[in-house]
């Protein structure tokens, strides 16, 4: 008795359905929007962290990924390596190692103090990492004067090239 009035309820259900159809105009077509009509005209940053055991895979194969991805797609990407160790620039070990933090650093502070005054960037040595903050410009200066440290340059030397490479710096602004 249930299974009719189940069936019946479904047959009513059907006829209705079927004198209540409205026809509808077919679908718009729109043109494809733009990326900055899409973000209501702001720019959109997304962080993807990269594990360290990647970095040099990612950096080699770099403009296959880059490539596709900005002439299909059309999105800037760009790969930071914010925080660098020091085992990135020369492998050391040991008493070596905490031999080349200490040239990092030196008495008081004073070499990392010299190259983040003239770079105007913000130098933090943690253990064996090195993170360095400031613009593109200064990071690179500040990352090249570290590295030839860690490499064994005399600290004398690294402070001559920072003021040459200060003075360039002031000319272009």
């Amino acid at each position: 008795m249930q299974s009719d009035e189940g069936a019946t309820s479904m047959e009513l259900e059907k006829v209705l359905s079927e004198s209540n159809r409205v026809s509808f105009a077919s679908k718009p077509n729109f043109a494809p929007l733009k990326a900055h009509e899409i973000s209501d005209g702001q720019v959109q940053f997304r962080k993807v962290s990269i594990p360290p055991h990647r970095y040099t895979p990612s950096r080699k194969a770099w403009m296959e990924i880059y490539t596709p991805i900005y002439e299909q797609m059309k999105i800037d990407i760009r790969m930071n390596l914010k925080a660098r160790k020091i085992k990135d620039v020369k492998t050391l070990r040991g008493e070596h190692l905490s031999r080349a933090i200490g040239r990092l650093s030196s008495k008081g502070g004073k070499t990392k103090f010299a190259i983040k005054n003239s770079t105007k960037t913000r130098i933090v040595i943690a253990d064996t990492k090195i993170h360095i903050l400031g613009s593109f410009a200064n990071v690179k200066i500040a990352r090249d004067s570290l590295c030839s440290l860690i490499m064994g340059s005399p600290a004398g030397k690294v402070y001559l090239k920072l003021r040459a490479v200060s003075v360039r710096l002031a000319e272009r602004f």
